[in-house]
């Protein structure tokens, strides 16, 4: 898979689909019972380039909805998130995730920045089960594989495609959520306010109606929702 990803590369073809497909194999060979590869630049720029199964990415799309999660400590820190038992320990940083993850039926959460010594692409957040540490085998089986899907995306990154600055990284890839950059666009020109701003407003309304940032984007883009009843 690694061989194709490099072919895909070198030919100059789409590589999303063996990018994914390393990314895959990467993942179902780890000790855990989901887990999520997403590239990022901050808090606005996020892309998902893999989730294990239905669960993993609506948890991953939720995420993004808050704005708080193990993803976005584990890419603002640089360093590992480990929650064994989110019974026990409701992080402070992430409260309505973890709430939200428990009740998805996972109890450990264990994210990782994706890096190469001060660069960060992303992060990969693994979920599983049962509570309980990840033992030194298991977890330096996930180590290796962060490091593999570490120099997968790397290798992406840097395979001679003009991609200018980190944010087209991840627009690039095929769940670049671009209705949420539209949207975000949408209310800044109708509230005359920062990028940052306009995003915090989405997501508030977002989470005020108990539904998906994707969602909520998706209907100002194609006007099912007007920018004013983000007020309301």
């Amino acid at each position: 898979m690694l061989t194709e990803l490099l072919a895909a590369l070198r030919e100059g073809r789409d590589v999303t689909a063996p990018l994914a497909q390393v990314c895959r194999s990467i993942v179902a060979s780890m000790p855990v019972d989901g887990a999520a590869v997403s590239l990022m630049v901050d808090g606005k720029h996020r892309a998902l380039v893999l989730a294990s199964d239905p669960a993993i990415e609506r948890l991953d799309a939720l995420q993004f909805s808050l704005g708080e999660g193990p993803s976005f400590e584990a890419f603002e820190t640089g360093r590992p998130v480990l929650v064994p038992d989110l019974s026990q320990h409701l992080p402070e940083s992430w409260p309505v995730f973890a709430t939200e993850a428990g009740g998805a039926g996972f109890s450990g959460i264990f994210a990782f920045p994706l890096r190469r010594g001060a660069a960060r692409i992303g992060a990969v957040d693994t979920y599983r089960r049962a509570p309980g540490w990840l033992s030194d085998d298991e977890l330096g089986t996930v180590l290796r594989g962060i490091d593999l899907v570490t120099s997968a995306l790397l290798a992406v990154a840097t395979a001679g495609v003009s991609w200018g600055t980190r944010d087209h990284i991840v627009s690039a890839l095929v769940r670049d959520r671009a209705a949420v950059h539209q949207a975000t666009g949408i209310v800044i020109a109708e509230f005359g306010i920062p990028a940052e701003q306009a995003l915090a407003r989405l997501r508030a309304y977002a989470y005020s109606e108990d539904r998906l940032l994707d969602d909520v984007a998706r209907d100002l883009v194609e006007h099912r929702l007007h920018p004013r009843e983000l007020e309301e």
